[in-house]
């Protein structure tokens, strides 16, 4: 079976050498090369073509990290990017997956958890540590949660009102009677819902009202 091929990416000598003695030792694993610069890694990556790249997010230079990933990602589009990093900030994680890194994983991670990564991601994952994925996943709930929220904000008193019935699962007759208005009236109104929440069914309508 190939082993895969990594290239360390990190400003921290003694960080890299560790990172390279744990995938040297390692069955299946292959180190072929260590980096210290994103200068050395923009120049040298496209070269080596690496199955995947440990890469650090503060390189110390004018260039970080997330910027290499940029540029090398569309060089090398079959390699993958995991950041190796101390930081759980948000805006970092989302700027380097953005950038094209498909794993991003804290440094405190224990070897055998970091080789089980580079499998993960070489395989078509994309590892994270357990904090991180909690962020991410955290940070998309928040988003869709926006959306959701903007979305029903465009719907009128009447529309939601319909709407909330519609999710008691009442016919139009059933909720034309209950708001006092003609069944015809409520079917318009259930167009404009279904327009102004971009669903096309009641079972959808249903769901973005639960923001589910």
């Amino acid at each position: 079976m190939k082993a895969i091929s990594v290239c360390i990416v990190d400003d921290n000598r003694d960080l890299r050498n560790a990172l390279e003695e744990i995938i040297s030792m390692s069955d299946g694993y292959e180190c072929i090369g260590t980096l210290g610069t994103a200068e050395e890694a923009i120049n040298e990556i496209p070269v080596m073509e690496p199955d995947v790249v440990l890469m650090d997010i503060n390189l110390g230079g004018t260039e970080s990290g997330i910027d290499c990933v940029k540029i090398l990602k569309q060089q090398v589009p079959a390699t993958n990017f995991m950041m190796c990093t101390v930081y759980e900030e948000d805006e970092k994680i989302f700027e380097a997956l953005s950038a094209g890194a498909s794993g991003y994983i804290l440094k405190k991670t224990a070897p055998a958890r970091l080789l089980e990564a580079i499998r993960e991601l070489y395989q078509g994952g994309a590892p994270m540590s357990s904090q991180i994925a909690r962020k991410v996943v955290a940070a998309f709930q928040n988003k869709s949660g926006a959306t959701k929220d903007s979305e029903l904000d465009e719907l009128s008193t009447r529309e939601k009102e319909i709407l909330e019935q519609l999710s008691k699962g009442l016919m139009y007759k059933e909720i034309a009677a209950e708001l006092f208005i003609s069944p015809e009236t409520v079917r318009k109104h259930v167009y404009h819902i279904y327009e102004k929440l971009h669903v096309t069914n009641r079972i959808e309508a249903v769901n973005k009202y639960f923001g589910r």
